[in-house]
């Protein structure tokens, strides 16, 4: 699945046209590496997203097409 797509199903990012400018921004890092909205996430993936002075990363545990809102806080796990 594309990176931009992932980030709006999995609801880390609500729509999927502001995850494809942050991706294509060069803002997203994907296992130490900047990653482009095409991206293809795979489960194991470390995913770095800036909010603000924040840095929120997640680790992938899944990867779905849809997801309900109960359903997409379990696609990753927040790390350290």
């Amino acid at each position: 699945m594309r990176l931009d797509k992932y980030l709006k199903v999995s609801r880390l990012i609500k729509r999927r046209t502001v995850a494809n400018e942050v991706c294509d921004g060069g803002r997203i890092v994907v296992n130490g590496k900047q990653a482009k909205a095409s991206y293809d996430v795979k489960i194991g993936d470390v995913i770095e997203i800036p909010f603000g002075q924040r840095l929120l990363r997640v680790e992938v545990l899944s990867v779905q097409e849809h997801a309900t809102k109960d359903d997409a806080a379990g696609m990753y796990r927040e790390l350290q």
